[in-house]
């Protein structure tokens, strides 16, 4: 049933014309301080963006990943796992009239399951960071993020405040009339740099338990056939190794799936907690 409603949830936005845009950079890139420059370029009137929908620089539902203690239900809250939250979410966007909306994300992968969760069209075009930031610019943000573990929600500080007082840091306001002609001259993004509750100081702050669980969740999304018998975590000189030990179903195939999940686990642990792995080392422990 529930299945047969997200499908014609999906018609629906269709008929409308809703059209869904995805904007993928690796943590700390950069993708939520161009957020409204993006929104301005492609005449779109809605953002995704850690857990909150923004409208015309308000938070008009969810709530932010940056107010998680721990990095695992941060990643959780950004994903809408929490069927509250995405119902909160749902009932905010059907409520609203608008054509274009982005998702924010740091995957293609990512950016269709918040569409997915959040029972909207499949995304019609992916941007990256790459395409709209310079290589200086992300390098600049990287550092920003590894140095003082800042992060931005593109809202006015009042907005957050108002909400998220807790992991208010700082204001800023925007100017990019120089480097983008379509830019007006009365154009000014607020954004309101934080501090979330799961970062200390730059670094991340996450426990084991947390990691084996990011392991088994990036395990059971890639292929449910597979189970985790044991994750092993080497923490050294401030970067971790994970050794995962597998139970494979009978007969599957083996190498190619295997050196996916591998890349899948990584990326996805460093994209979404920006925590440095040095390696993830599977092994096969036995075969269903």
């Amino acid at each position: 049933m529930a299945g047969i409603k997200s499908f014609f949830r999906h018609i629906v936005w269709l008929t409308k014309g809703v059209q869904v845009y995805g904007l993928v950079g690796k943590a700390g890139t950069g993708k939520s301080f161009r957020a409204q420059l993006i929104a301005k370029r492609y005449g779109i009137d809605m953002i995704i963006d850690d857990g909150l929908l923004i409208r015309d620089q308000k938070i008009l539902a969810g709530r932010s990943a940056k107010q998680e203690k721990g990095a695992y239900s941060a990643v959780k809250t950004a994903l809408f796992d929490d069927s509250a939250h995405s119902h909160e979410v749902r009932e905010a966007l059907e409520g609203q009239k608008f054509k274009r909306l982005l998702i924010l994300g740091t995957s293609e992968r990512m950016i269709f399951r918040i569409a997915k969760k959040l029972r909207l069209p499949h995304p019609a075009q992916i941007i990256n960071i790459e395409d709209v930031a310079t290589p200086e610019e992300i390098e600049k943000a990287k550092r920003s993020r590894k140095r003082d573990g800042q992060h931005i929600i593109p809202v006015p500080a009042m907005e957050v405040k108002r909400r998220h007082a807790q992991i208010f840091f700082n204001a800023v306001k925007i100017f990019f009339k120089r480097q983008f002609g379509f830019i007006k001259k009365h154009d000014v993004f607020e954004k309101t740099i934080v501090r979330p509750l799961f970062v200390n100081k730059g670094r991340v702050a996450i426990s084991e338990q947390a990691l084996t669980q990011m392991v088994l969740h990036c395990v059971a999304d890639f292929d449910p056939g597979l189970s985790v018998k044991k994750v092993v975590i080497i923490e050294e000189a401030g970067s971790y190794a994970l050794e995962v030990l597998l139970r494979i179903p009978f007969k599957a195939q083996l190498s190619g799936p295997m050196h996916q999940l591998q890349a899948y686990i990584y990326e996805s642990i460093e994209s979404f907690t920006s925590v440095a792995l040095d390696r993830v080392n599977l092994t096969i422990d036995s075969i269903a």
